[in-house]
């Protein structure tokens, strides 16, 4: 008996009969031989670990834009928080922990730089259809790997896809994540807040504090706790009503003092201006661009554009907006 299955016969003991299990998956576009050491699961978690894509989202914008303190989230920080929170969620289930962390890590591989206010410019330039979750969705199925993909499962693709809007991914280790993106949000970008000096603990609601609780641990344990408790032994993902009111209070909390703050976002008029020049230069000059970007003629250059701008982390573009835009003070040379 090999390793991956050993992992099938323990997910056959342990799992819930909800669970979606690896040997079940509906597999990938392009068939690959099976690996003895992990399950297809498992492999996408290294896929997606080992992408580019993955290792810009630590600098790209969580809340806060370009923060000279680095203990703020980044979007690989969100991400990070986002799996622990999933696995946990799915282990207290007894659903496929190797399923949630491949999904919880892939769901935002397609963010843009300048964290939503650059999804809304390329909403404006490129097409209202635009957002980061079907972009995530094209990094993993076409632009990583020179092209190529990451030619995920099935099951990972839909998770990522559906990680958050009105649809529902087709498992339930999908919708944890969905579930876990939100927990995962609300509380880090108070804490962020809180370290900002945007707001002070004391600002949120005393209802809401004695409902989830008064730091951001207990917080976060109540509304892990309650989803595990609402969903347990059932084919379904919920919250507790109580809970989950509170919860979206806090969200609402979080619009109104925090994401319009304009000390938070300062900085976000200026970014989207920059993102959108940067957009309107290169649909000019797209030989500008890395070849990479222009290999399939089949698509639009404003398609090509619009890859490689969600793709930047938010240094890059700005040192690239510099580079074309700004002029460079001459010096003498003697």
């Amino acid at each position: 008996m090999n390793i991956v299955e050993m992992l099938y016969k323990k997910e056959d003991e342990y799992l819930s009969p909800y669970a979606c299990k690896s040997r079940d998956t509906k597999g990938r576009a392009v068939y690959v031989e099976p690996d003895g050491l992990r399950t297809d699961f498992q492999r996408d978690r290294d896929r997606i670990t080992h992408s580019k894509a993955f290792r810009r989202l630590m600098h790209k914008t969580q809340v806060f834009l370009s923060p000279e303190d680095e203990h703020f989230r980044t979007r690989l920080t969100h991400t990070l928080e986002v799996t622990q929170i999933a696995r946990t969620i799915a282990r207290g289930l007894s659903l496929n922990e190797d399923l949630t962390e491949a999904a919880a890590l892939g769901h935002d591989l397609g963010h843009t730089p300048f964290g939503h206010a650059g999804e809304r410019i390329l909403q404006q330039c490129f097409s209202p259809d635009f957002t980061h979750y079907k972009q995530s969705l094209r990094v993993v199925d076409k632009l990583e790997n020179g092209g190529a993909g990451l030619n995920l499962t099935y099951e990972v693709r839909d998770g990522i896809l559906n990680h958050t809007g009105e649809c529902m991914a087709s498992t339930l280790e999908g919708v944890i994540v969905k579930f876990a993106d939100r927990i995962a949000y609300i509380n880090h970008d108070i804490d962020d807040a809180i370290r900002a000096g945007v707001i002070s603990g004391d600002d949120i609601p005393k209802h809401l504090r004695d409902i989830l609780g008064n730091t951001h641990s207990q917080r976060i344990a109540t509304m892990v706790i309650s989803t595990i408790n609402s969903s347990f032994g059932k084919n379904e993902i919920s919250m507790e009503p109580e809970i989950q009111d509170a919860m979206m209070q806090l969200r609402e909390f979080l619009y109104e003092r925090v994401y319009k703050n304009p000390v938070a976002k300062g900085e976000e008029v200026r970014a989207c201006s920059m993102l959108e020049q940067l957009y309107e230069y290169f649909v000019k000059h797209p030989e500008k661009m890395p070849e990479e970007f222009m290999r399939d003629e089949s698509e639009s250059v404003e398609r090509h554009v619009c890859d490689y701008i969600a793709g930047m982390t938010d240094r890059f573009a700005i040192n690239l907006f510099e580079e074309l835009f700004i002029p460079k003070i001459w010096k003498n040379i003697k």
